[in-house]
């Protein structure tokens, strides 16, 4: 629990859907990702699938009771107060109100609705259709008609080439969107983000996003750009403007990336876990800054600390640095980031 809160009383529920109501009150006064929850009940010997807890708080129906004590324990609460929430929830299911949900054992892949995210778009056109030659030439001008084609190809082939050269030579002097390019050039405006699989890179850096191998709390850091394929990014459109930023951990599946706790709490953690919690934030604005643009910032939508943005922690220039919520400063250090098309291949 978190320090100085009172943990939710169980006692004047009157419906399941009012004890349902106050079991999510006490998972966001634990402060406590789904992850972390089966952590630690894992721990304790208890059983409790995330998708099976992410399930149980979407609903309006009791839970089982071995449900509930997993749950109950793992947000922390003493053994005297776990025996006030079995009481109630006893009572309740004496009143007919009971509807069992699914069985804690059994892992199911969520309740959340998946954001449909479209696929690239279509490369724009460049090649404009060449003038068909008349159907019947006039007598004599069959090969000199031949002999322009040819020329003209000749020439099309040598103005591609001549591109592709300058386009190679340009991305070699300049390095990626937003840093600065060798020998005076200037950094590359970043891309627009764009829905589909992405690589987020913190702007003017060789770090990106992702989380560390082997850890279970779903905390978000910059990394090698080469060390950070964990999980793979896409974004995700949602209405007026707005993006979603979906995860997929090859451990603990998909996700999004989010504030826990509605950002209620200052620093609080940007982190993967389940989507569809509505105790996170998990929503955000991509706002570009600059001119030209340097990068987006990553701006919570809704969060209940306003003014705050997505942010890189502490020693800004070290890999491992945290990213929490943080006020969006003036100059945006630390709080840009590029969304790359992610690369085929690991990198």
């Amino acid at each position: 629990m978190t320090p100085g809160e009172h943990t939710p009383d169980p006692h004047g529920a009157r419906t399941p859907a009012e004890f349902l109501a106050r079991l999510q009150a006490l998972k966001d006064r634990s402060g406590l990702t789904y992850r972390e929850l089966a952590a630690r009940a894992e721990a304790r010997g208890d059983l409790l699938p995330r998708s099976t807890v992410a399930n149980m708080l979407s609903r309006t129906t009791l839970p089982r009771e071995e449900l509930l004590t997993s749950f109950v324990r793992a947000c922390g609460v003493a053994p005297a107060e776990l025996e006030s929430w079995r009481k109630v929830r006893s009572e309740l299911a004496g009143r007919g109100t009971y509807a069992p949900t699914e069985d804690p054992g059994t892992e199911e892949a969520g309740t959340e609705e998946a954001d449909v995210v479209p696929g690239p778009p279509a490369p724009p056109t460049s090649w404009p259709e060449a003038a068909e030659p008349p159907a019947t030439p006039p007598p004599g001008t069959r090969s000199r008609i031949r002999r322009a084609v040819v020329a003209t190809v000749a020439v099309a082939g040598l103005v591609l080439a001549g591109v592709s050269v300058v386009a190679a030579f340009r991305d070699g002097r300049s390095g990626h969107a937003g840093h600065a390019g060798q020998a005076g050039q200037p950094p590359r405006t970043p891309a627009a983000p764009a829905a589909g699989d992405v690589r987020i890179r913190v702007a003017g850096t060789d770090f990106c996003l992702g989380e560390r191998r082997g850890t279970r709390s779903g905390q978000i850091h910059q990394l090698p750009c080469a060390e950070a394929g964990v999980p793979l990014y896409s974004l995700a459109a949602v209405t007026g403007g707005r993006w979603r930023i979906v995860s997929d951990h090859p451990d603990y599946g998909p996700g999004c990336s989010g504030i826990p706790s509605g950002g209620r709490i200052p620093g609080a953690a940007y982190e993967d876990s389940e989507c569809g919690d509505p105790s996170r934030v998990e929503t955000f604005a991509l706002q570009p800054y600059g001119t030209p643009v340097r990068g987006h910032r990553i701006v919570p939508v809704g969060s209940a600390t306003p003014g705050t943005c997505v942010t890189v922690t502490g020693d800004r220039t070290a890999a491992g640095a945290r990213l929490a919520q943080a006020p969006c400063a003036p100059d945006a250090a630390g709080q840009l980031f590029v969304f790359e098309r992610r690369p085929a291949t690991g990198g």
